[in-house]
């Protein structure tokens, strides 16, 4: 067993996890737990957010994985001198030995996510271990990678799925041990903001390193969430001769046959075009039709119409338009030919390669188009800058996970997988 951050394998036949020392927080020094964790950085999407969560505690993690200054270089010093000196100053301390953390979310819903957190052997593209299903834009892994080499640390995990009952005939024990380590007393427990209960436990015996390493070499894994930090591990990877600490990359692996990952949505909002113009344009390619019913109602409609075909509902005039039923001639001549049929029948293969590109004429930019988790958030701003909000309806995770292994990539935001970790609980100092 290798814990000494970096491995010695050339090519892993399956998921290499490697134990590390967690940095956490000091609870004795911060205000709460809970007030210095975060939503992964590309969840706090607004300056309202990122305020909030800074005034919360001083040492709020997000004065690292969003940093404000003038500057790139700027902002990635800034997060690089706040992360030493949290260090220094005892605020963040390494754990003693190197251990993967079993990690449980819980919701008021009776809802329960359980998963390892450990620093993950990060493959090379052609190996397949690593699913990604989205494609990722460059300028963010660039953005993402200074931020690394800057601060030297994996300052918070990625998301990644495999399902435990698609293994090599191993037994199933890395569950078994997940639901052992949370009947004993974690190492922190506390509750978020949004009513998520969280609790954190290392794992340190050897045999029960082994056992979990054991079983996840019989797997390949799929991105959940968090493709442009697994692409920035890919590209550090690269720039740093092998064996080093950045051949390893910090994740949260769940498996999801045993618990279930939620899959929403992610909306769009197009910033300067009005509802009206949208719908008068897609006069005889698609059936339009007037929802008279709440936010709640008018989703369901959509996703009764949406397990019929591809669907969309737009909002931001004061009333919901379901959009369905496009005509087949259109498709043809918009969509691609060359990908498999399941992606090409894609909600958001449609509304890019289509609707936007086509029909709309609206650019993929941030000028243009902001991606949005929260529906009602979305209708409210359309509504506010006289805007449209397309609404989507979520995609299943067998469909995302066949299009990966074919090698598929969906267009970007297609879903969102969450629960999703809480950035401050343990980060990855690359010295340690």
């Amino acid at each position: 067993m290798n814990t000494a951050g970096h491995s010695t394998a050339k090519a892993p036949r399956g998921l290499e996890l490697t134990p590390f020392r967690g940095l956490r927080y000091d609870p004795d020094r911060v205000g709460g737990l809970a007030s210095v964790t975060s939503p992964p950085y590309d969840v706090v999407v607004r300056p309202d957010g990122l305020h909030h969560l800074q005034s919360a505690d001083p040492h709020n993690i997000v004065r690292l994985i969003l940093p404000e200054a003038d500057t790139p270089e700027a902002r990635n010093a800034q997060a690089a001198d706040t992360l030493r000196r949290w260090r220094a100053e005892g605020v963040l301390t390494a754990d003693p030995e190197p251990c993967l953390y079993v990690y449980e979310q819980r919701d008021g819903d009776g809802m329960v996510q359980r998963g390892i957190i450990g620093a993950l052997h990060v493959s090379d593209p052609g190996e397949r271990l690593v699913l990604p299903h989205e494609d990722v834009m460059p300028h963010i892994v660039a953005d993402r990678a200074e931020l690394m080499r800057a601060t030297s640390a994996n300052l918070e995990p990625l998301l990644l799925t495999y399902r435990g009952d698609e293994g090599d005939g191993r037994v199933a024990s890395t569950a078994a041990l997940i639901e052992r380590t949370a009947g004993q007393r974690p190492l922190l427990a506390t509750t978020t903001e949004d009513g998520f209960h969280h609790r954190l436990w290392s794992v340190t015996d050897p045999a029960d390193l082994a056992a979990i390493q054991g079983e996840l070499a019989g797997h390949q894994a799929l991105i959940a969430d968090g493709h442009h930090r697994w692409a920035t591990y890919r590209r550090l990877r690269a720039e740093h001769p092998s064996p080093s600490a950045w051949d390893h990359g910090l994740v949260l692996l769940v498996d999801t046959a045993r618990y279930p990952l939620r899959v929403r949505a992610i909306h769009r909002l197009l910033h300067s075009l009005p509802v009206a113009d949208a719908v008068a344009a897609l006069d005889g390619l698609f059936r339009v039709r007037r929802v008279d019913a709440p936010l709640a109602g008018a989703m369901d409609v959509l996703g009764g119409a949406a397990s019929a075909g591809n669907a969309f509902l737009l909002a931001g005039d004061g009333t919901f338009h379901l959009v369905d039923r496009p005509d087949p001639d259109l498709l043809a001549r918009t969509v691609p030919s060359d990908r498999p049929a399941a992606w090409r029948s894609l909600d958001a293969t449609v509304l890019h390669a289509t609707l936007l590109d086509q029909v709309w004429r609206v650019p993929d930019s941030p000028a243009h188009i902001a991606y949005i988790h929260d529906t009602a958030a979305t209708v409210e701003k359309a509504e506010r800058d006289g805007g449209t909000a397309v609404l989507m309806h979520p995609v299943r995770e067998d469909v995302v996970r066949d299009l990966a292994r074919q090698g598929v990539t969906m267009p970007r935001k297609s879903t969102s997988f969450g629960p999703k970790p809480a950035s401050g609980l343990v980060l990855r100092a690359l010295d340690l």
